[in-house]
This record gives C-alpha cells, structure tokens and sequence, in this order.
C-alpha cells in the first residue's frame, strides 16, 4: 500500500504552480469532524449572537457551539452571560428554543431547579432539606465572552486564546489595523435583514470558497459587474488592506449597481467605493462595504451540514426611515445562494475515490493552503 504523506494524499507532489489540498476525508468523515469540535469549535472564539436580539433583562438565545449547547442571557444588570445549557441536577436542557425571554429566573422544565439571570442556583424542590447547599457551586457554568463589532463571542475553552490576537488580530492582518475596522462603526448600526441557509456541505468548504475568486467570474454575474477586479479571480483577501473598487458606472453595492445610500459617517475616503472581506477563523465573515456590512456566522452542526446566519446591517437612520435596502440585501443573498450551492455540488465528490487523496489549489487559490495548515496545526494540539 502506498504511504500517505503528510496532507493525507497518496499521489506525487504536484508541479510548484499547484499546491496540495487536505485529503477527502477531511471533509466526509465523521472523526475527522469530531476532532475539528474538541480541538477548533470547542477551543476557540465564536460568534454567538447579536447583542440587539436580547435587548431587555431575560431575553435569551441557545445556540449550537461545537457539541454544547451555549445559553446566552441578558442579566438584570444590564449584562450578557454565557452559560452551558445544562441543568446541574440531571443534565436537561435548561432552555430548548433558539430565542425567547423569562420573567425574573431560568427554570429547568424537568425537575424545577431554578437560577438566576446571573447563573446562581436560587431554588430548587424541597431544597431546604438538602442541606447546606452551596448555591453557587451548583450553578450553571459560565462560558468566556466577550462583545465586539456588537455581537457576543463566546469560548468554550478553559483557557480562551487571547481574543485580541486571534479575532480582534485576524482583522488587522486583513486591514492593517483594529482601526480601519471601527470607522464602519458596526456595533451601532441596525438591523436591516436576517437569513438562516441551511447548507449541506462541510463547514471548512464554505471557508474556502469565501476566501478565494477563482470561481467568482464562473458563478457571480451580479458580483463581478459590481466589482470588475473579481471577474480576473483576484480574491478580495490577496493583500493586506486591499478593498475591491466599484466598477466605473457602478453607483452602490446593490443587484444592479443602482444608488444604495450615503457612506457611513466616519469612512475615509479611501474606504469609499470599496468592498473589504474578512475572515475571522474558523466561522465568521465580515464584509464591509460604504454603506451597510454584511456578517456571516457559520455553525457547523454536521461533517455534512453547517447552518449559516447572515445579518445586513446598516446606518440606524436608514432602518428608522424606512430606507429601501432591498438592492443591497438581494445582492449578497444571490452570491450566498450560488457560494453555497457550489459547496453543496462540490460535497458529494469528497467522497469520490478521485478524492480520496484530495485535489489541488491554482495559484489564485494558494492562500487556502494557509487555513489547512492551520486545521491541521489546531487538530495536532488538540
């Protein structure tokens, strides 16, 4: 039997124009998904929620964070908490919907054990004959956060990774500075619209091919006739600080190139007419355009099968004067619609034997070959 090498690939090395990728079974097989949970999507930070969805005391949202299921609660205090939604008697589910609110505690349905907003244990039945119960022990267990760009993050790990190297970091990598990110001002804006797509395909799919153009002038009519550069498959991640310009006759990032509105505030002027993409690993993608930015927060439920959730958020004055933003939504709605569709054709053939020792990235794409090295990195110390 022929060795594998170090990619898990079988076959010679490509020539130098053609670099390797991961093997098919990075992508197909369900251990392979299971170390990516405990060694990536339990180990770093994630994109929970939006702070606006639980604007009042009580409001909570549950969401999917490796193979636990993260509770996140508005405090009466006025504060976010993230906690492991589970019960510390019996291990039920403390909240089962997606979002919702409680009056004064959170209260599991099975056996009645009850606990504050801020996760302490305030009652439970007949817990006066229990004994000296320490209410604080048997609380609920606290999850790491942290809020940025007006969403919450959340870590699952006992000792989170530094939070500005690795998410606040990968910003800058991409823009140059932390401060190119906060002219667009995104924890303040508004929310324009949401869409849920349920994809099936591979989460680390959906990664590369936001990273990359090659595809672009195949796939994304719309798109290029916005912005010409992608049509020659130049990614819009191909050096630091790079924006995409607008076509010549193009007015805004819209379906059809039509007008959008007036740049956010505190752009400069050589953020004007441009689109920036970021990718924050492992699972959020933020795209920053003049006047409104698009957020993508992926949950990978599946090797198969990843939920992505898609926010259009613009200038609060836009929302509250009943602004037409249906140009920019439909926009980036068509290129995930064809982005994940692609990733949905391209699944099935990682199960191919003509994958089975993976295929290869065009020097457009080599930059892919970074995020393997770096899956591959996170799972070996894990």
């Amino acid at each position: 039997m022929t060795a594998l090498d170090e990619t898990g690939r079988t076959d010679p090395a490509p020539p130098d124009t053609l670099v390797a990728t991961l093997a098919g079974a990075a992508y197909t097989d369900p251990a392979a998904f299971t170390r990516e949970q405990e060694s990536i999507l339990e180990r770093r930070w994630m994109c929970a929620v939006r702070s606006a969805d639980l604007d009042a005391p009580g409001r909570f949202a549950t969401v999917d964070i490796g193979r636990e299921s993260v509770l996140v609660v508005r405090g009466r205090d006025g504060a976010l908490r993230a906690f492991l939604n589970s019960c510390r008697h019996r291990g039920a589910l403390i909240c089962t919907e997606a979002q919702g609110a409680v009056r004064r505690n959170l209260q599991c349905p099975y056996h009645a054990w009850t606990y504050g907003l801020d996760g302490a244990l305030v009652a439970a039945p007949n817990l006066s004959s229990l004994g000296d119960i320490d209410r604080t022990r048997y609380g609920l267990i606290g999850v790491a956060s942290r809020e940025w760009l007006g969403y919450l993050w959340v870590c699952l790990a006992d000792e989170p990774p530094s939070f500005t190297e690795t998410v606040i970091g990968a910003v800058t990598t991409r823009l140059g500075s932390p401060e190119q990110i906060d002219r667009y001002g995104v924890a303040n804006l508004a929310m324009a619209h949401r869409e849920t797509y349920e994809v099936a395909a591979n989460w680390k799919l959906i990664v590369e091919n936001f990273m990359e153009c090659y595809h672009c002038a195949t796939i994304h009519p719309e798109l290029t006739e916005v912005l010409p550069e992608f049509a020659d498959g130049l990614a819009a991640q191909y050096y630091v600080g790079h924006g995409a310009e607008f076509g010549g006759e193009i007015e805004g990032f819209t379906v059809d190139g039509s007008s959008g509105f007036a740049p956010l505030p505190d752009l400069t002027a050589d953020q004007d007419r441009r689109y920036y993409a970021i990718t924050i690993n492992p699972t959020v993608f933020v795209n920053l355009v003049p006047d409104h930015v698009i957020v993508h927060r992926m949950f990978p439920a599946a090797v198969d099968r990843t939920v992505v959730v898609c926010d259009w958020l613009y200038h609060p004055d836009v929302i509250a004067s009943g602004g037409d933003t249906r140009g920019g939504v439909e926009l980036f709605h068509r290129v995930n619609v064809q982005d994940f569709d692609a990733c949905e054709r391209t699944q099935p053939g990682m199960s191919s034997r003509a994958y089975a020792s993976g295929g290869v990235l065009v020097p457009a794409e080599h930059h892919i070959a970074q995020f393997h090295d770096w899956i591959n990195e996170m799972c070996a110390d894990g």
